[in-house]
């Protein structure tokens, strides 16, 4: 009972000690996230946050996911990448720490830059086969509306004002702002069909023309 104890207290030391405390919370965060997952307090769609975080706004532009497919983390996501790099770095971290013992911190240093190189190398190994279990979340962008056909919401449309309502692939729907070229706004009315050609970065708007539904042979 005493050498279960003196184990344990040797753990709880080594687990609160440098270097393997920078990553014991960490740790405990990922434990509890995946905990709730695993009992449905969130759902398996909570990883949608990955979404989120591996774009920026409309899934153009940088993000937590740009930076770890970067690293060579990619292909999964984000949570599931992560996780593994916070268990890895404080598994080994943890290790070293015991096999040095206890020492000045010059002596730990290292243990912890070995720990994250290790960390990362083992992660990097690991997401090659995870990526067919967990693929990474691909973030809805804006651009993915260039080509489809919108409804006309307001009662003109101009090149500097106009909305219409647009389907996404997925069938949810979005109101969204629309621009013509000067000289085109006579032909879209409220109601309209417009199809959007063009989607303007700078002013966030789509830039659309005059749509027949009757001419497309398609529909």
């Amino acid at each position: 009972m005493r050498k279960s104890v003196f184990v344990m207290g040797e753990f709880l030391d080594a687990a609160l000690g440098f270097p393997a405390v920078l990553f014991s919370f960490a740790l405990m965060v990922v434990t509890g996230y995946w905990a709730l997952v695993l009992f449905g307090a969130l759902g398996t769609d909570a990883l949608d946050v990955d979404a989120e975080a591996g774009a920026g706004d409309g899934g153009e532009g940088g993000g937590l996911g740009d930076l770890m497919a970067w690293a060579g983390l990619g292909g999964v996501s984000v949570t599931v990448a992560l996780s593994l790099l916070v268990a890895l770095a404080w598994f080994l971290s943890l290790a070293g720490q015991v096999l040095v013992g206890v020492a000045h911190a010059w002596v730990t240093v290292p243990v912890l830059g070995a720990a994250v190189a290790g960390a990362w190398l083992g992660t990097r190994a690991l997401v090659r086969p995870l990526r067919w279990v967990f693929p990474a979340d691909v973030a809805p962008s804006r651009r993915d509306f260039v080509g489809r056909v919108c409804v006309v919401r307001t009662g003109r449309v101009t090149a500097g004002f106009g909305q219409a309502e647009v389907t996404a692939a997925d069938g949810s729907t979005a109101v969204v702002q629309i621009r013509v070229p000067d000289g085109d706004a006579a032909a879209l009315p409220f109601g309209a069909t417009a199809l959007i050609f063009d989607y303007d970065a700078g002013g966030e708007v789509f830039l659309v023309m005059p749509y027949d539904t009757a001419l497309d042979p398609g529909r």
